[in-house]
């Protein structure tokens, strides 16, 4: 076993042999000609079929809906939130190549194809609308493997890609079925009204409607990221899509028959299915988010026997509680700095945890896979050690102590200082002084 002192600067990682893939530049260009082109060839199609007017009224109708589900997946993702770049691109993706092509898929198979409404609603809807909005997430999944390490980064990507999707599917449905129907017919009040109950109807009773199809192939994708087999990782998904494909064939099903039929259907399959539905996907997410905390439970104590962490500070780290209430200490001692340390040092924690897990479960079967994830944790390690410099230490309340991955060095009042064992159980999980430390593995 190697043993390390804390770095003094930021430590030099090994050298990582380059994996091949696209240069960054040429994905990142690629995105944005797609995104760009769909999001201008998408906005040129809704303002010739709905008009300045009803473009206008359901762009504003259909945006105010989005903070509040883009902030619920954000909050999901609170452990260890995913680069902006990769959530705006999941969004993006959503609302423009996968809301064109479903559009024109849709269109062509009613005009051209001359395929009733109830046919395309049930059948060609759900299969390429839920195709092209997980489409987004897996080129991160493809492209940028590293980037999804679990199943609460899959449900995220997904949700935030049916977010943007039914952010611009209500533009077309508020501008046009309802604002502009009734403005034609009626006038302006008249249109007005029907945007308002559309709005309740659309957004109130059925917005989470997109973001939970989709997420059913976010847990396809998780699965797929933490599967070192290579079948897994390419057939993972497919049960997720099929299963998004059929609840949204089922929704459109619902609502045709209650169109045709009886309104009751809708209620009925409403609270019958969709609710249940609704409320297990919710438990299922809020399982997952709580994964990441019980992982560094899990991955991160021989790293504390290592005597880069204390006991107290792995556990800690288990729940938003916890780490929440270290935030609080951080500041209380050393002030907003000591707070923003804290938080940085959390979220490399986390990321550790992950980097580690990742290592364990054989995800990097390469080489050069293997080396990147190595340099990934010196590098996280050495940031941690940097952020914990801020507020180690600092508590007046605290004796003197330093922990060596064994047991406490502590300064008694008596001016001696004596050796104390770890309790069984982590106490007071204030940040001390650690000793030279050593690799964990």
């Amino acid at each position: 076993m190697e043993y390390l002192t804390a770095p003094e600067g930021p430590a030099q990682p090994p050298a990582v042999k380059q994996q091949r893939q696209f240069p960054r530049w040429v994905l990142l260009t690629g995105a944005i000609v797609v995104i760009g082109g769909a999001a201008v060839a998408m906005l040129v199609t809704l303002g010739f079929n709905l008009g300045p007017r009803g473009l206008a009224v359901g762009l504003v109708a259909a945006v105010l809906p989005v903070p509040v589900l883009v902030a619920c997946f954000l909050w999901l993702d609170r452990y260890e939130p995913e680069p902006v770049t990769y959530l705006l691109f999941a969004f993006a993706w959503g609302a423009a190549p996968a809301t064109f092509a479903a559009y024109h898929v849709n269109t062509f198979a009613a005009s051209y194809l001359d395929l009733p409404d109830s046919v395309v609603g049930v059948l060609v809807a759900p299969f390429i609308e839920e195709l092209m909005k997980a489409l987004g997430p897996l080129l991160i999944l493809w492209t940028r493997r590293r980037a999804i390490s679990g199943f609460t980064d899959g449900i995220v990507y997904c949700g935030l890609s049916g977010v943007g999707f039914a952010m611009v599917e209500n533009i077309l449905y508020l501008g046009g079925h309802a604002f502009n129907a009734g403005y034609e017919q009626y006038g302006p009040a008249s249109g007005t009204a029907l945007v308002f109950g559309l709005f309740i109807a659309r957004i109130f009773m059925s917005g989470f409607a997109h973001p939970l199809f989709t997420s059913m192939t976010g847990i396809g994708i998780g699965f797929a990221a933490r599967s070192a087999s290579g079948w897994v990782r390419a057939l993972a998904p497919i049960p997720g899509l099929i299963l998004a494909m059929m609840l949204h064939g089922a929704w459109n099903l619902m609502a045709i028959m209650s169109a045709s039929r009886s309104p009751y259907i809708f209620l009925y399959g409403y609270v019958a299915v969709m609710v249940p539905v609704f409320l297990t996907m919710l438990g299922i997410a809020l399982w997952v988010r709580a994964h990441e905390g019980r992982l560094t439970l899990k991955v991160l104590p021989p790293y504390a026997r290592a005597g880069w962490f204390t006991p107290p500070e792995v556990a800690a780290l288990g729940t938003l509680g916890r780490r929440h209430a270290a935030r609080v200490w951080a500041k209380r001692v050393a002030g907003d700095l000591g707070k923003s340390a804290m938080r940085d040092f959390q979220f490399a924690a986390t990321r550790l945890a992950l980097v580690r897990d990742r290592m364990d479960r054989g995800l990097d079967d390469h080489g050069p896979q293997l080396e990147t994830s190595l340099a990934e944790e010196r590098e996280l390690l050495d940031s941690m050690t940097r952020s914990r410099q801020v507020f180690a230490g600092q508590d007046p309340q605290m004796p003197s102590a330093r922990w060596d991955g064994q047991g406490y060095t502590m300064a008694f009042p008596d001016g001696v200082a004596r050796r104390v064992p770890a309790p069984p159980e982590p106490v007071v999980p204030l940040p001390i002084q650690l000793s030279p430390m050593a690799h964990p593995y």
